[in-house]
């Protein structure tokens, strides 16, 4: 693994493969939840969906917590049921949830089946975490064109700093609702997990704080970057 500090207060990560990567990222999570749970009492955590994180999701549910005072939340969602293939509540719950003794109470999905998800939400975050609502980490994904969350390249909801949530059009085929820029940037933590040659371009401009790409927006004081050895090649660090 190769490790180092950036200027911004950031730790970047560097590990060989994408499974060695997804390990890393679980490690860091568990340590976050026992350090969160000894300091607070609880962990409250928002997850991302996609490809990438699910095997970070199995590892994770291999680790000894006390998962009943785990809150967990959502970074983001597609507007579609359930039970739908494309469902990152779906995922996570075959990935994680259903392997772990989290208590149904406090498992937090985004009820994209109701008229106002966005507001309900928000409503959701500030009853369980104060007003305004700060979460102990968001675990963040990032795509090729630069997106994280659900906050897309030249999106009205990269401008919003009055809302911790938010409904964001169609992209890649569906609806979404995302958090917000200001709710993650009050996240105690911040984990990125980045792997595949198709990320390089995308890693490069994070690193280099490009505001052309939404995840630059994001704040990067108190993040650990986990990047596998593909999506880091177009670095230039040996």
């Amino acid at each position: 693994m190769e490790r180092r500090a950036l200027s911004d207060g950031a730790t970047l990560e560097i590990l060989p493969d994408a499974s060695s990567a997804a390990q890393a990222a679980a490690s860091f999570v568990a340590r976050e939840a026992t350090r969160a749970i000894a300091e607070r009492g609880m962990f409250s955590v928002a997850l991302s969906g996609g490809s990438t994180p699910r095997p970070m999701f199995e590892l994770l549910a291999h680790e000894e917590l006390p998962w009943e005072r785990v809150q967990l939340f959502q970074v983001d969602e597609r507007v579609v049921p359930l039970d739908h293939p494309d469902s990152n509540a779906r995922q996570l719950r075959e990935a994680l949830l259903e392997r772990v003794p989290v208590p149904e109470r406090n498992l937090h999905m985004m009820p994209v089946d109701e008229s106002d998800p966005a507001a309900r939400y928000a409503a959701t975050l500030r009853s369980l975490l104060g007003e305004p609502a700060v979460l102990d980490m968001v675990h963040l994904g990032l795509g090729d064109d630069g997106h994280t969350a659900s906050l897309v390249p030249g999106d009205l909801a990269l401008e919003i700093d009055d809302a911790d949530v938010a409904a964001v059009p169609p992209y890649r085929g569906h609806a979404r609702i995302s958090l917000t820029l200001p709710m993650l940037n009050r996240a105690r933590r911040v984990l990125w997990l980045v792997s595949g040659s198709g990320k390089q371009r995308a890693l490069a401009k994070l690193l280099a704080r490009d505001p052309s790409v939404p995840a630059s927006l994001v704040s990067r004081e108190r993040a650990l970057i986990v990047a596998d050895r593909a999506s880091a090649g177009g670095l230039g660090w040996r």
